[in-house]
């Protein structure tokens, strides 16, 4: 079963609404990693801007407004909440993303209109009726209907999701080959085919999800130290990294007031 406490990419906890995430269950194993569900109720005029370093993976996902599939993203990004709403979405791993776009590429750092009705009442009325459970079910349900079982190809892209989720050792691309017993080659086709990102990029992403929650939860590790953990070359190489897809340094993020215990 998949660790719903996964606290990677959630770059400010303290800033987040009401959140929680449930486990897929067995009939959708190998397609969703879990679902996730915030809800939100804001005094009128006040903003809450939430900043996550997301998953590289691809999420559907429902509003009140609709359904949409939000693809890979290359760096953090930010939905500003007001007044009170709520989302339901399911985490898709990368051989369930494979079963419902043929082209994830094309929707790297965009997020698509997806055409079904049935979904979105379904869990609009859960919703609104607070039954959460109701609303996560309906969604396995859909899904169910419209995900084919993980293939050859769609397995091997799991263990490398897998692998690299898992494994702070690795950082080469190299290394992701040996370990599945394929080329590199391989390894760029099913990253690209079933993610949406190159197997650097989705390296990357771990590697940095991992260094921003030790800098925010351990005060006593220095920056050096994450850095030669997860394997950077050195310091400089994390903040390169940071900078592309934080927009800041690691002392900066460290040193943000809303940062728990601060």
């Amino acid at each position: 079963m998949e660790d719903v406490g996964d606290g990677r990419g959630i770059l400010y906890p303290t800033r987040l609404p009401t959140f929680h995430r449930e486990p897929a269950p067995a009939a959708l194993d190998g397609l969703v990693r879990w679902f996730w569900i915030p809800r939100w109720r804001l005094a009128p005029g006040r903003t809450s801007r939430q900043r996550v370093l997301s998953f590289p993976a691809s999420n559907l996902v429902v509003e009140p407004g609709g359904v949409t599939l939000a693809g890979p993203t290359t760096r953090a990004a930010h939905r500003d909440l007001r007044g009170t709403g709520w989302a339901v979405g399911a985490l898709l791993r990368p051989a369930g993303l494979a079963s419902l776009h043929e082209e994830p590429e094309t929707i790297r750092d965009v997020e698509v209109p997806v055409d079904a009705p049935d979904l979105h009442r379904a869990v609009t009325e859960a919703m609104e009726a607070g039954a959460d459970g109701d609303a996560v079910r309906a969604f396995v349900d859909w899904l169910g209907t419209r995900l084919a079982p993980p293939d050859e190809a769609g397995l091997l892209a799991n263990a490398m999701e897998d692998l690299v989720a898992s494994d702070r050792t690795v950082v080469r691309v190299d290394q992701v080959a040996e370990r599945l017993g394929v080329s590199a080659r391989s390894v760029q086709r099913l990253a690209r085919r079933h993610i949406g990102l190159g197997p650097l990029a989705v390296l990357r992403r771990y590697r940095l999800q991992e260094a921003a929650q030790r800098l925010r939860e351990d005060a006593g590790v220095t920056i050096a130290q994450v850095a030669a953990d997860l394997g950077y070359a050195d310091q400089a190489h994390l903040a390169a990294d940071f900078r592309t897809a934080l927009g800041g340094t690691p002392n900066a993020y460290r040193r943000d007031p809303a940062h728990p215990g601060r």
